[in-house]
């Protein structure tokens, strides 16, 4: 085992447009080595059919018990797994992990920042990023949207795309705004007593969010490859004959299955991991704050808090699984692009008191 390691470089430049407000603009980057990436260690190295024993080409389908008939044949310059058990046959697929992953971050940030003046301050920002690794499935719930381990220990290369974690776009606004009302602000800044408390006091805040949709790869849902391991790993191949958007966009279809076809039994898929991505997200919370003066040490706050006061629908990744059943006999699954949940709640209102001394 190897010490993680990280290297990290940015570069920022900032200038002041006015005496309160800042623009920044940074790069960001880095390179991990020695990152936990998820692989069967119990499965045999792949081959490059570079001499075919007949005219059809080599046999291929690893650990597929498949009867002779039905065996599929490579042509010269496939890589394939040859008919053959796991190195160790007294033991199935192994779920391990090893520290021979990398990855590497690119990002563009700019930033515009207002100091509170008048009572209103605000910062936006802006990110564009792309994530490169091996795997970002260590455990799944960190990565259900990608194959959960890689598709050969013997070929790192092949996983090597966007991680299930990177958002290509990210915005992101806030604001926090003391309303001009009451005593000593700009409007009715003479007024006391019982008319100050009710509408002096009040602070209005909101947060915006809109961001790109995550990365997601499409699957077959069994092991075509003949690797032998029995998560859902394998991707299937990009169909030459589809035409069309790949991306429809619909929360009950949200990619056409037609555009990928199954690859011969004891290959590896051509589409890339995290070639493929959801549903973007756009979100905006509000909130209201009044702030009821008891004594000098006591104040009391009053909350009213709004999240997606839109209530607009931000869906999570789709259903990946192209295909289903076995090599020798699969159909496309019915829930193939099918999104069943959201990625955020609908829109929730709450109230609270807050008691400061």
């Amino acid at each position: 085992m190897y010490t993680p390691t990280i290297q990290e470089w940015s570069l920022t430049v900032e200038r002041l447009l006015t005496k309160d407000l800042m623009l920044q603009v940074g790069y960001v980057g880095s390179q991990s080595y020695h990152t936990n990436i998820t692989m069967d260690s119990n499965t045999a190295a792949p081959k490059v059919c570079t001499n075919p024993p007949d005219q059809r080409g080599c046999p291929s389908g690893g650990v597929l018990q498949v009867l002779a008939s039905q065996r599929q044949f490579v042509p010269l310059g496939t890589t394939y797994m040859e008919p053959g058990p796991r190195p160790n046959r007294f033991v199935s697929n192994s779920i391990a992990w090893f520290d021979v992953g990398t990855a590497s971050y690119h990002a563009l940030n700019v930033s515009l920042q207002k100091r509170a003046t008048r009572g209103l301050s605000f910062k936006a920002n802006y990110t564009y990023s792309k994530v490169l690794d091996l795997n970002s499935a260590v455990l799944a719930p960190g990565g259900e949207n990608e194959p959960p381990d890689v598709f050969s220990p013997y070929n790192l290369a092949l996983n090597k795309g966007v991680a299930s974690y990177n958002l290509n776009h990210q915005f992101n606004a806030n604001f926090s705004y003391e309303l001009p009302f009451g005593s000593g602000q700009r409007f009715a800044s003479g007024s006391r007593g019982v008319v100050n408390q009710v509408i002096g006091g009040w602070q209005w805040n909101g947060i915006f969010t809109a961001q790109g949709g995550f990365p997601f790869t499409p699957l077959i849902g069994f092991n075509n490859s003949g690797t032998g391991d029995t998560n859902p790993t394998d991707v299937p191949d990009r169909n030459p004959n589809f035409s069309g958007p790949v991306i429809l966009g619909k929360p009950d279809q949200w990619f056409d299955p037609r555009a990928f076809k199954m690859p011969l039994a004891g290959t590896f898929g051509n589409v890339s991991r995290g070639s493929f991505r959801g549903p973007g997200l756009l979100d905006v919370d509000t909130s209201f704050f009044k702030r009821f003066r008891i004594s000098e040490r006591w104040n009391l706050q009053f909350r009213a808090e709004v999240f997606n006061i839109l209530n607009h629908s931000n869906f999570a990744y789709p259903n990946g699984i192209v295909f289903q059943g076995d090599s020798s006999s699969f159909t496309n699954s019915l829930s193939a692009g099918a999104i069943t949940a959201t990625a955020i709640t609908s829109r929730q209102i709450q109230f609270a008191l807050k008691l400061l001394f």
